[in-house]
């Protein structure tokens, strides 16, 4: 999964994205707007795969992975969002959009003073302006296909025409696309087009040091004005000065400020929930690894994920849960207390199933 993390300048969002990959992007907040994004991946952690490589002790063990796109949006305000952050952004299936709450008197606010809710407005109607364009050059080229156009072919044009123009006008009432009333069938007719009011959107409130306490609060008033909204507050400075400490002193820190779990964890953890995913797990060839699908997914599609030929000569799976593993202590227990089944290729997988899937080419 890829996730796009956008905000205003001086924001923290390099900040965050460096807490989330690892990775050592520049975060003067004076330097001038790259053209480039910052691209970074992170190993999701999981105590359950912690749990199951103690108990087989493998060779490797494989995080899930999130990539993370640091992506810098031009701020001009009353023209859309286009060029390389356009792509980007279109590409991505979620957003993490860092929101300044934190007052530092030596990086000023690019609108002069913090106002949390001022900004996530300014950041939806960017994304919604955006999604207007779209939908204005396409109704522009549907019209004119009208004219020749014929029988299935005219009726079909003049469905797009009228979905188009509806969706369109429920985002002049600042209504995202991901909340309107789309059947499913509309969804898929509108997937490429790639609107960014679309894509899940997790509001991440970049608070200081003196408002850890605070969080909370700021993420409870944040949600009363956008109840729709996935929200987390983070100090995203101390997160990076607690990075390069180690594990024990670092807890020490935290613990003493009152930071609670690790922030980047945290959002990890949030950034699956907001795509809808769920985690199974494969043990073979010395590996224990940790994959990501939608919920929802059959088992056919899930061996998928590890090879294109374990779909397509799916025979069956063999599944247990992470619970009942962890109790047995070994699949050989496990099987002989007949915890592990047989599931055909429809089969819901669920989050936490430990699957050795079956299959022949």
């Amino acid at each position: 999964m890829e996730i796009a993390i956008i905000g205003l300048p001086k924001s923290g969002k390099t900040t965050l994205f460096n807490c989330l990959t690892g990775a050592k992007a520049p975060t003067d907040p004076f330097a001038p707007t790259r053209a480039e994004p910052n691209v970074g991946v992170a190993k999701v952690p999981d105590p359950r795969l912690d749990g199951l490589t103690a108990i087989f002790k493998p060779k490797r063990t494989v995080n899930a992975e999130v990539k993370y796109v640091d992506v810098a949006i031009p701020k001009e305000k009353g023209k859309e969002i286009g060029g390389e952050a356009l792509v980007h952004l279109g590409k991505a299936d979620a957003f993490i959009h860092v929101v300044r709450a934190f007052v530092d008197a030596s990086i000023p606010h690019p609108d002069g003073s913090v106002d949390p809710a001022r900004d996530v407005d300014s950041m939806n109607m960017e994304l919604a302006f955006s999604d207007m364009a779209i939908i204005e050059r396409r109704l522009a080229r549907v019209n004119d296909s009208l004219k020749g156009a014929k029988g299935g072919e005219r009726d079909a044009l003049l469905h797009e025409q009228a979905l188009l123009s509806r969706i369109g006008s429920e985002l002049e009432k600042d209504v995202p696309v991901r909340q309107q009333a789309l059947t499913t069938e509309e969804t898929r007719l509108i997937q490429s087009y790639q609107f960014l009011t679309m894509k899940p959107m997790l509001q991440v409130l970049n608070i200081g040091e003196d408002q850890i306490g605070e969080g909370p609060r700021l993420e409870a008033e944040l949600k009363s004005s956008y109840p729709e909204a996935t929200a987390a507050a983070l100090c995203a400075k101390l997160e990076a000065e607690l990075s390069e400490l180690g594990q024990d002193e670092a807890a020490e820190f935290r613990s003493a400020m009152g930071a609670g779990e690790p922030a980047t964890e945290r959002i990890l953890r949030l950034s699956q929930q907001l795509l809808g995913l769920v985690t199974f797990f494969t043990i073979a060839s010395g590996e224990v690894k940790a994959w990501t699908v939608a919920t929802g997914t059959p088992a056919a599609k899930a061996a998928g994920k590890i090879h294109s030929d374990m779909e397509r000569g799916f025979i069956r799976a063999e599944v247990i849960s992470y619970p009942d593993l962890q109790r047995s202590g070994s699949l050989a227990d496990a099987r002989k207390h007949g915890l592990l089944r047989l599931e055909g290729k429809d089969y819901i997988v669920q989050d936490g199933d430990v699957i050795t899937f079956l299959f022949n080419v």
